[in-house]
């Protein structure tokens, strides 16, 4: 990932964000929330299969949580921009607790229902469409200026830690007392992210009351008016896509022709490292052209689709996933802050719901198309087809002036 022109971190005088009880208070609800998510998507998982024995069930129950949040998320940036950020998130971690907690009380009981967790999780989905366009304003609203990269390295640190975390927590709640008590571990993350945002006050900026169609315009435009933003957005949506490729075609590539199942872990684990590694440097470093640099690091997900596709040595494409994931963990917080200072504050949540949509979208596009183009192709296909994708989408946005000029 290219670092040669990053400068050093903030000086001393700079006090780090978690010194201040209001990001404190705000990074340690969405630390525990982010814990008591990473352990779900295993545990939902196990769960419906256990109950149905079906994998078309599953499929039901998480298109319910993903259609949802793709339809409304553009409206939950406008909540986000034109009401209190922190109310919106408040009112929905308590809506994502009671369905979580009725997820597991379900499971707890015995007999879940499918229509009862696809209802559940249609409604968390729909809970997330509103949630997600808050994380920037709240970061923004609880800092001061300088202080916003380290904030936002600092979330990252925290989602990171909880991806390495989380699916161990899964484990070990789903083979000691079943999958029902993750929901309810869930469900308790939020109850407390939700009371600790109520002594949370964060700095909001008026938005004038106009129709619903205008807010949407609104924010649109602040996209297109950016090319660094827009380009950058492209790159992003072929990023998902790619992984979601990957993540429907490597496991059998894994167990088939790199060493079995165990490949596949130690692949994905060695992905939560780097992701974390990225993170951390992002904190410590300063990079001259910070959306520049951190495409550029996206596109080294290129990797370890060429090399799946070529079925190389276990240990590169494990080492090639841990780089490529570092790229993400660097990404993140740059990419945030570069955001947070360059869209004003009234459209904030708009513009990063535009960006949540556009990343999302393209994820159940992989997840369709994978198969069907390894079923007629071979596997190796549609793998090289994404790495150009992700590789060419990143990278080309070497090409846009305002990539280049964004400093």
């Amino acid at each position: 990932m290219p670092t040669a022109s990053a400068r050093t971190a903030p000086p001393p005088s700079v006090p780090h964000p978690l010194r201040t009880r209001p990001f404190r208070l705000l990074f340690t609800g969405r630390a525990l929330s982010l814990l008591g998510d990473a352990a779900i998507p295993a545990a939902l998982a196990l769960a419906v299969l256990e109950a149905t024995g079906s994998t078309s069930a599953l499929a039901l129950v998480l298109g319910c949580a993903m259609v949802p949040k793709l339809l409304l998320l553009p409206l939950g940036g406008v909540a986000g921009d034109r009401f209190d950020a922190r109310t919106v998130a408040l009112a929905t971690d308590l809506v994502r607790c009671a369905t979580q907690l009725l997820v597991g009380v379900q499971l707890l009981g015995g007999s879940p229902g499918l229509a009862v967790l696809a209802v559940a999780e249609a409604l968390g989905g729909a809970a997330g469409a509103f949630a997600m366009p808050t994380g920037s304003p709240l970061v923004k609203g609880t800092v001061p200026e300088e202080a916003l990269h380290r904030a936002n390295a600092a979330m990252g640190v925290a989602q990171s830690a909880t991806r390495l975390a989380g699916p161990a927590l899964a484990g070990t709640l789903v083979l000691t007392v079943g999958p029902g008590w993750a929901f309810v571990l869930d469900a308790a993350t939020f109850a407390v992210s939700a009371l600790l945002l109520t002594a949370v006050r964060v700095k909001r900026v008026p938005v004038p009351r106009r129709s619903l169609r205008a807010d949407l315009a609104e924010g649109w435009q602040e996209v297109r008016s950016r090319d660094w933003y827009w380009s950058s957005l492209i790159g992003h949506s072929a990023w998902n896509g790619a992984a979601a490729v990957l993540m429907t075609l490597g496991p059998a590539i894994a167990v088939d022709r790199l060493g079995g199942g165990t490949t596949w872990v130690v692949l994905l684990q060695v992905g939560a490292v780097g992701f974390l590694l990225g993170t951390l440097l992002a904190d410590r470093a300063r990079p001259r052209r910070p959306v520049l640099t951190a495409n550029l690091g996206l596109a080294t997900y290129a990797l370890p689709l060429v090399l799946l596709a070529l079925a190389a040595p276990a240990p590169v494409t494990i080492a090639a996933y841990g780089l490529a994931q570092a790229g993400l963990g660097f990404l993140s917080p740059v990419w945030q802050t570069a955001v947070q200072r360059a869209v004003p504050a009234r459209a904030l949540a708009r513009v990063t719901s535009y960006d949540w949509l556009l990343s999302l979208a393209a994820m159940p596009l992989g997840y369709a198309l994978a198969p069907l183009a390894a079923a007629a192709w071979g596997p190796h296909v549609p793998l090289l087809v994404a790495a150009a994708a992700v590789g060419g989408c990143c990278a080309g946005t070497v090409l846009v002036p305002g990539v280049r000029r964004f400093g």
